[in-house]
């Protein structure tokens, strides 16, 4: 049986400021296509954050409310975040935010391996300094991130670093395919527990950026492959209970 956790506002963060006015040469399939990413990519950060729970039912019309939108609209957001298997869409139920399974947790580790380990080979013969600087700002980041428990924060800064590293490569198109399996992997993150600690997450992007910065092509692609390795190692095969007392009790204090 699904335990589907409720939508609310504060999960799903609507821009709370006006529509910027429309550029007069916009079409209305442009304003459309607009508004429909908005909501795929507000959905998309709030699985990312770790507001958005696996299992839970994502309702049109609370969705179209948020964002004052049709629920039409909302119909296109949810088959395109379907396509990218972030959701589910059940006949005659609705739309759920997905619940990977096993197998398919351990596939989206062995594709992250062989591309990063390979981006991170052919970054290190090319990398500038100022690239290191701005990859040295980021562990700041991150690290600021852990040191004050900001689980949301940290959450997408440590996923982040990977895109930024494809980025600085000047490949959009790993970029991007890059983000949507850390996507898949944030939610491989919240249903099945880690030992994988934040911290230890964030020293082995430290030692990644060391090696790149030496232009040590070999030791960044075996860093990486430990470092995606380790957390794949460490994902537990139970999945995680939705359990509303443990879940709520903090607050309630």
């Amino acid at each position: 049986m699904r335990h589907s956790p409720p939508l609310t506002s504060d999960a799903l963060d609507a821009d709370s400021g006006s529509p910027a006015a429309e550029a007069p040469a916009a079409t209305a399939e442009d304003h459309r296509t607009s508004t429909t990413q908005r909501i795929v990519d507000a959905i998309t950060t709030a699985i990312v954050e770790r507001r958005l729970m696996p299992g839970t039912k994502l309702a049109e019309q609370p969705i179209a409310d948020i964002f004052k939108v049709s629920r039409t609209l909302v119909r296109q957001a949810l088959m395109q975040l379907s396509r990218d298997r972030l959701i589910t869409l059940e006949p005659a139920r609705g739309a759920f935010v997905a619940q990977p399974s096993v197998e398919e947790a351990r596939q989206v580790f062995v594709v992250r391996q062989m591309l990063e380990t390979a981006l991170v080979r052919q970054l290190a013969t090319r990398i500038t300094p100022t690239q290191v600087e701005e990859l040295r700002a980021h562990l700041v980041a991150e690290r600021e991130a852990v040191l004050r428990t900001d689980v949301p924060g940290r959450t997408r800064l440590l996923a982040d670093f990977h895109v930024v590293l494809a980025r600085l490569l000047g490949n959009e198109v790993l970029a991007q395919l890059l983000a949507d399996l850390l996507s898949r992997s944030s939610l491989i993150s919240l249903m099945y527990q880690s030992s994988h600690s934040a911290e230890h997450s964030q020293d082995e992007h430290v030692a990644i950026v060391e090696a790149l910065a030496r232009h040590d092509a070999d030791a960044a692609a075996a860093l990486m492959e430990h470092h995606i390795g380790s957390v794949e190692r460490n994902l537990s095969l139970n999945p995680r209970i939705h359990d509303l007392v443990s879940a709520l009790a903090p607050s309630a204090g």
